[in-house]
């Protein structure tokens, strides 16, 4: 049996787990408050802050620290083919620095190497945002000044890709599939044969989410940068954070939206199928990809757990292949799966350089 300790760090909250196998025997999510979180100037910084939080937490709570293993999730590195890698000195130094972007999920590595020092075991991340297999052709945008980029939810959509491969008596590598992450942000991926070879970015392209603008007109968006009528700040707020749902309806929940819908909103109903009207051609687009040999179209995340939604782009779609939904975001058991495959020989740790 495998023992391991997984960390999923978000900007208010670091998710634990304990998983023996694939056994969830114990979960916790520990939530700071702005108040904790206001002395620390970068996310880098709040390292140690977290890493005591953790520590006491088992200790409180009398949980066995003899891990095989610590699985963090995956910061803003350089572009990297998916997979796990050892925590080494060179993925340190790029995370502290944050050349590549800021955000919290880079604390399951800085976190994670603390803690393996504790605990005397080894630490390994899986499956990163930055996650780039994207074929050449893909990567070419209308100017060479503004290559198209890789940035999805690579943990979540992996993990769902190998569950369907399993569930179908077949191996992910063997497939064709196009997959929807619907959550806060919304990132759609052409995964051929094992690799996610054409995704839209999620932190700036594509359908627009709850939280994000995804595809805006650059013209008018250039215009705006020059209004005098905000600051830099707020025109990437406007693209990332207070963008789609937020802009049109005030709010990022679903299910605010949906009641909305049911007091008979029609300017909420419009915007909430407008959302899923992308997300479907966008899916179709990617099923170009593969001349229309697609073996499966999957919608995960949580706005998956809608019924209405997920009927809306089915309806869309599901003459180019059959849709299955995978509601939510299987994260942990997502690390784990990676630290099994780790432990008993099953994937090759590669090496950050």
């Amino acid at each position: 049996m495998y023992r391991m300790l997984l960390i999923n760090t978000g900007s208010t909250s670091t998710k634990i787990a304990v998983f023996e196998d694939e056994n969830n025997v114990y979960e916790k999510t520990l939530r700071h408050t702005a108040e904790e979180l206001a002395p620390f100037p970068t996310v880098a910084s709040q390292k140690d802050f977290r890493k005591d939080v953790i520590i006491k937490f088992i200790a409180e709570n009398n949980i066995d620290t003899k891990f095989d293993i610590i699985v963090g999730r995956g910061g803003m590195l350089k572009p990297i083919e998916a997979g796990a890698y050892e925590v080494n000195d060179e993925m340190i130094k790029d995370l502290i620095s944050a050349q590549y972007g800021e955000h919290a999920c880079s604390l399951g590595a800085l976190v994670g190497v603390e803690l393996a020092k504790a605990f005397n075991t080894r630490v390994i991340i899986a499956d990163p945002v930055v996650t780039d297999e994207m074929q050449e052709i893909a990567r070419v945008s209308g100017h060479p000044m503004f290559p198209r980029i890789s940035t999805f939810h690579c943990l979540n959509q992996k993990a769902v890709a190998r569950r369907y491969a399993k569930e179908h008596g077949k191996r992910y590598e063997d497939l064709n599939l196009v997959i929807a992450h619907v959550g806060g942000g919304v990132s759609c991926a052409a995964h051929g044969k094992g690799r996610a070879i054409d995704v839209n970015n999620a932190l700036g392209f594509g359908p627009f989410s709850p939280e994000r603008s995804g595809t805006l007109p650059s013209a008018i968006l250039v215009k705006l940068c020059f209004s005098g009528k905000y600051t830099q700040e707020e025109l990437l707020k406007m693209c990332n954070g207070k963008g789609g749902l937020i802009a049109h309806l005030g709010t990022n929940s679903g299910i605010d939206v949906e009641n909305r819908i049911k007091e008979g909103d029609k300017h909420a109903e419009l915007i909430w199928h407008a959302m899923g009207y992308n997300i479907a051609k966008e899916i179709g687009a990617l099923a170009t990809i593969f001349k229309g040999k697609v073996d499966g179209i999957i919608l995960t995340g949580g706005i998956a757990y809608s019924k209405d939604f997920v009927d809306y782009i089915k309806g869309m779609v599901e003459y180019i292949a059959p849709v299955t939904i995978y509601p939510g975001e299987d994260e942990l058991p997502a690390l784990a799966q990676h630290g099994i495959m780790v432990l008993n020989g099953e994937e090759e740790v590669k090496v950050y350089k």
